[in-house]
């Protein structure tokens, strides 16, 4: 009796083992199917912002946080940090903006978030600008910090490390990312770079009888020339034109000078008196080339200046006929010839684009080797 007893509570132990066991498993099965479900699909859309951001030294409970306060709700805590252990982004989340891109799963942001695939942004130099342009765009760009709003071009230079040099056209046009967090000075840091390794190749490969004492001279023309440029494949015959005549110790008159020494002056247009105010950059007025570039010049205006187009043209003038060609010429008179062509075009109301050249507006010696330069005060142009 006793046996039968003792085997009947065996049997019974057994079968509520097996029946818990069974539980257990079943109860398993539906957690890892849960579970596994959760990490493969798609993340429910955000209620407000597409991207999350991870600050410095955050794990997984402020990650949670951030993603709950998006709006979020896939998943339980304790799957995301299961999950964050299985694909090995536990203790190993890199800081950054991060988007919540539609159809994401758990898995795929926690990934992304433990490789770093963060959120870039882009800021593009456009060829031709100044370093006040520069400076402005910089203040829009978002979400970019702004560090350098108190900077002079003096102290701006200084905090990039090289101090005494000049900020303008120093900077290569060019796209360049960045990232939240990131500063104003980490872009230019890479501008600077960019064109110090582009004027250095150019320099490199520069060739031989060229009017420079140093490659910050070629700097220089180049930013005249892409100031100077309205078609791309001129630059080599526009580079050749100004260094003729830096040669033949002719006054390069530019206008793109003048207007960049009048600085906040300039109000669209030159007035006779402007070309005749004498100022460091005033190129009717002076010799030689102006004392620091007057633009950022790109690769190509870079290649120009160090390696010109061959020809006997010492002036240019704009065609004005919306190719963006110009007409070169060799002679002052038919540098006058080419003038009056693109005037006719003006007063015939037809005349597409300013008037720019060598020379264009009141020339002095034409072909001839220029006067000694003028002796008036010299104005500082604003920067």
């Amino acid at each position: 009796m006793v046996k039968n007893a003792t085997a009947a509570r065996t049997k019974g132990f057994k079968g509520l083992l097996f029946v818990t066991l069974l539980v257990a498993l079943v109860a398993f099965a539906f957690v890892w199917q849960h579970y596994a479900s959760f990490s493969r699909t798609p993340m429910n859309s955000p209620t407000s912002a597409q991207r999350v951001v991870v600050e410095r030294g955050n794990g997984m409970p402020q990650l949670l946080r951030s993603l709950r306060a998006l709006g979020i709700t896939s998943g339980f805590d304790v799957e995301w940090q299961l999950l964050a252990r299985q694909v090995g982004a536990a203790g190993k989340l890199q800081a950054g903006e991060y988007a919540l891109k539609p159809g994401m799963s758990p898995s795929q942001l926690l990934v992304d978030i433990r490789d770093g695939k963060v959120v870039s942004y882009r800021f593009t130099i456009i060829e031709g600008w100044n370093i006040r342009d520069l400076r402005a765009a910089l203040a829009k760009a978002r979400p970019l910090v702004s560090t350098i709003q108190d900077m002079d071009d003096a102290a701006l230079m200084k905090a990039l490390g090289h101090a005494g040099q000049f900020a303008e056209g120093r900077f290569l046009p060019e796209t360049y990312r960045y990232n939240t967090g990131d500063t104003d000075l980490a872009v230019l840091k890479q501008a600077y770079k960019a064109m110090d390794a582009a004027l250095t190749e150019a320099w490199k490969t520069r060739i031989q009888g060229l009017p420079f004492q140093n490659r910050d001279e070629a700097l220089t023309l180049a930013s005249i020339v892409e100031k100077e440029t309205g078609l791309a494949s001129e630059r080599p015959m526009i580079a050749g034109v100004f260094v003729r005549r830096l040669q033949k110790g002719m006054r390069l008159e530019t206008d793109p000078t003048v207007i960049y020494g009048m600085g906040s002056e300039y109000k669209g247009n030159i007035r006779k008196m402007d070309l005749q105010k004498d100022t460091p950059y005033n190129t009717y007025t002076r010799t030689g080339l102006p004392p620091t570039p007057i633009a950022m010049p790109g690769k190509d205006a870079l290649k120009a200046v160090t390696r010109p187009a061959a020809g006997e043209s010492v002036f240019f003038v704009a065609a004005g006929d919306g190719t963006g060609r110009s007409l070169f010429a060799s002679t002052y008179a038919e540098h006058q010839a080419n003038v009056r062509e693109y005037l006719a075009r003006y007063r015939a109301g037809n005349a597409k684009g300013p008037m720019t050249g060598t020379a264009t507006t009141t020339p002095e010696s034409g072909a001839q080797p220029a006067a000694t330069p003028a002796t008036a005060p010299a104005s500082t142009p604003a920067k």
